[in-house]
């Protein structure tokens, strides 16, 4: 080897071993963000009404006999009452409902946990049109956080979506932790951790209604081919674990806003075209007066999720003797 050969050689060694350093620094700087972020800044929201799905997850893993779980949005956090369902079937009841920027099919996976022989996932989703992906990242990220045991119902195609998402939800963190407004205990809201009851339902009294509905307020569902597909894979998934998937109504604000009872005849029928899972519920029985209705046109008054809860264990019951 000449010298200028022997010079390029220890040249490029001399590249390699800068290039190497450099990427050990990077590395051990990204290994030193991710443990400032999962350990010391995260979680914030630890107290938050997200944060309940820690707590339903946990009940959700705790229960390996036939259970009744319910999915969905927070049609069924506001909206249901376990205790009677629980005791009409003699059946452990998980109320997975949680919160509509999460998406239908974030909603869906949780159904796949800890499902056993025997199990009956109830859905009631209040539309049936979306685009396969988490609607709102970043609230997902304040559900999950750091949580190592909510990661399993974030699907690989979700990762990219998460991922760009993070330094927003990164940026909220890192202010409620330099603010020490993180981790914040509030007993007195319905929008809190501490609202829910053990069954994952929301607990918090609700006595008179606080919403005023317009034209806007109330629609038809639609549905897509997206959702419906979906939904039917998720029946098969079921069905091959010896437990039972059905869909049922959610409470349908009924006054002068409310679109006519044909439309949600016309929905429910296509809807049950699409899928192979049994449609358990007449929508129009769930058409429920707008002084139920609590904060928003799906969350019912204590009241009003009683009288949902009743009518669903009407649909059960019906579909049971079948």
């Amino acid at each position: 080897m000449n010298r200028h050969n022997l010079s390029t050689s220890n040249s490029n060694i001399k590249s390699l071993k800068k290039t190497l350093g450099f990427l050990m620094k990077l590395l051990c700087v990204l290994i030193a963000l991710v443990f400032f972020m999962g350990v010391i800044i995260m979680p914030q929201y630890r107290y938050a009404y997200t944060a309940s799905l820690c707590d339903k997850m946990e009940r959700l893993k705790s229960i390996d006999e036939p259970k009744i779980v319910l999915i969905s949005n927070s049609n069924l956090s506001f909206g249901i009452n376990s205790e009677i369902l629980e005791e009409a079937f003699d059946m452990p009841v998980v109320n997975m409902g949680l919160h509509g920027s999460m998406g239908n099919a974030f909603h869906e996976e949780m159904a796949k946990v800890n499902l056993h022989e025997g199990d009956i996932i109830v859905v009631a989703h209040t539309e049936y049109s979306d685009d396969d992906k988490i609607t709102d990242p970043v609230t997902a990220w304040l559900a999950v956080e750091n949580h190592p045991q909510l990661w399993q119902i974030i699907r690989p195609k979700d990762i990219p979506d998460m991922y760009f998402s993070f330094s927003t939800y990164a940026k909220r963190a890192l202010t409620l932790w330099a603010s020490k407004e993180g981790n914040e205990q509030d007993l007195g809201t319905v929008y809190s951790r501490f609202a829910f009851n053990e069954y994952g339902d929301v607990a918090f009294e609700r006595k008179t209604s606080r919403y005023t509905f317009t034209e806007k307020s109330v629609h038809v569902p639609s549905i897509n081919e997206i959702c419906t597909n979906r939904l039917n894979e998720l029946n098969q998934y079921v069905s091959d674990r010896g437990a039972s998937l059905v869909i049922a109504a959610y409470p349908i604000a009924y006054g002068e806003y409310t679109p006519p009872a044909e439309e949600y005849v016309q929905f429910q029928t296509k809807l049950q075209e699409a899928l192979d899972c049994p449609v358990i519920s007449d929508y129009r029985d769930y058409f429920i007066d707008y002084d139920y209705f609590y904060d928003t046109e799906y969350h019912l008054t204590n009241e009003g999720a009683d009288l949902r809860t009743r009518q669903l264990v009407y649909d059960l019951e019906q579909w049971m003797l079948q």
